[in-house]
């Protein structure tokens, strides 16, 4: 059984993607659209896909597409999805799932009348991190879990800048001001993809730029935004906590690991750093490194690569980590570029085999909402002067 696939948005990102749902044997066709029309043709001659739509409504008035994959700007998911859902398509979504509550609910609700498949695309889910100490919370290896940290700690001057450029035109600084914590779930997600729980409460409090270069800048930003760096201490259903990092201005090598986890329980605890991670428990420390380290799939300097900001690319060539089960993957995915630390080839198969089989994929909506709605609230309470406030939970996914 396969379906056919419609690609909104041709951008850095989409293109990586692109090759591993065509290649996948449960994928037909596969289409792109963009707002320029010249991005999409450059997709299709560039990956062999089956041609372009005009725009995203053409594509969604089309028969030929069964599903669609959102790889637009990050504020423009929600509507996007929630327009894809009700032309009866199933839908894959780059993080963020939406930027308000409400645009959260509304997906929800969207997909419990549809019946269709949404997914999102939260890459922590499979960070090597976030898998083994979701296999060590299986196993009661940490006792009770009481305490995490998740950080997204990515640097504007290595990629964001030029990324920002390619996606936003000339008014690209009222966009790159993006508030941190609207963008949560590379942190949010790495823990709880392993903890299973929600965040029930937050105080967060934001870190005012000070860089003076038009970026954010109140004036100029789009989201009336001048948070470049915010913190985030969230209380989880349960009993425990949990703390999230959103750093735009930081001394810090993105470019080798983004995001970072600890997970402290009464038996034993985990940390990560840049480039090393250890396992901790009262007689000693294991360094795990090794375990949680993805091998290189592709040199920085790849011709596939050539779109990609150079401080970007890392994210697109990581292959597999040890600690990785790919013996559910295709093996047409086998000699084929992976991405931010092994997670692309796993989170293409969860949505392909989701629609193709109806079951529940990986960060369904309601996951997902668990992923990003604490950051929609955290932000909120860091314009409160770290107001402690109360977290909206939809609950679990049906069947659940």
């Amino acid at each position: 059984m396969t379906f056919s696939l419609g690609i909104v948005g041709a951008g850095q990102f989409s293109g990586q993607f692109a090759k591993l749902f065509l290649a996948h044997p449960g994928v037909g066709d596969v289409h792109v659209t963009d707002l320029l029309p010249e991005r999409a043709e450059e997709l299709v001659a560039a990956e062999g896909l089956s041609g372009t739509f005009p725009s995203y409504e053409a594509m969604l008035e089309s028969k030929a597409v069964d599903a669609v994959a959102v790889f637009t700007q990050r504020w423009t998911h929600g509507p996007l999805v929630l327009q894809g859902l009700n032309a009866g398509k199933h839908v894959y979504s780059a993080v963020p799932m939406a930027i308000t509550r409400e645009e959260i609910a509304a997906i929800i609700e969207a997909v419990r009348a549809t019946g269709l498949t949404y997914m999102m695309g939260e890459t922590s889910q499979y960070n090597p991190a976030t898998v083994h100490a979701r296999d060590q919370i299986a196993d009661g290896a940490f006792g009770r879990l009481f305490y995490a940290e998740g950080d997204y700690v990515h640097d504007m001057d290595l990629g964001f800048y030029e990324a920002y450029q390619y996606s936003g035109g000339e008014n690209w600084k009222a966009t790159a001001s993006y508030p941190p914590l609207l963008y949560p779930t590379h942190s949010v997600g790495g823990v709880l993809g392993a903890w299973q729980t929600h965040a029930v409460s937050v105080s967060a409090i934001g870190v005012r730029d000070d860089r003076g270069d038009g970026v954010f800048d109140q004036e100029i930003s789009q989201f009336g935004n001048d948070f470049s760096n915010a913190t985030a201490l969230f209380e989880v259903a349960g009993g425990g906590s949990f703390r999230t990092n959103e750093f735009r201005r930081v001394g810090y090598p993105s470019h080798i690991r983004e995001s970072r986890f600890r997970f402290f329980g009464t038996d034993a605890s985990m940390e990560q750093l840049a480039t090393v991670s250890f396992w901790q428990d009262k007689k000693g420390v294991k360094d795990i490194t090794e375990l949680l380290e993805p091998k290189p799939t592709l040199a920085p300097d790849d011709p596939s690569l050539e779109h990609i900001s150079p401080a970007l690319r890392a994210a697109f060539t990581s292959g597999s980590a040890p600690v990785h089960d790919r013996s559910r993957l295709p093996r047409e995915f086998d000699d084929l570029p992976n991405g931010h630390e092994g997670s692309h080839h796993f989170l293409v198969d969860d949505f392909v085999t989701a629609v193709n089989t109806r079951t529940l994929p990986s960060v369904n909506a309601w996951v997902a909402a668990r992923y990003t709605l604490p950051g929609i609230v955290a932000h909120e309470s860091a314009r409160q002067g770290g107001a402690r406030l109360e977290i909206p939970d939809f609950g679990d996914a049906p069947g659940i």
